[in-house]
């Protein structure tokens, strides 16, 4: 499984790591697939399109997923 590293940020915004995965194109497109229920959270549905995302939680979109690490 893929992982996205924080760095010395406490968290990540949910639109943000899509965005910086190469998930989708931009960040308006990552809001809008967030909005229609297509990404999940440790294995919930999540559409809070700044949902902030800390280390130790899954995200998985399109069949794809990562692990966030600090």
């Amino acid at each position: 499984m893929a992982t996205f590293s924080l760095g010395k940020h406490p968290h990540v915004e949910l639109c943000d790591l899509l965005k910086l995965e190469g998930w989708s194109e931009s960040g308006a497109q990552a809001k809008i697939v967030i909005a229609q229920g297509q990404v999940s959270v440790d294995g919930a549905i999540e559409t809070r399109k700044r949902c902030k995302i800390f280390a130790g939680q899954t995200v998985t979109f399109s069949g794809r997923s990562v692990t966030v690490t600090a």
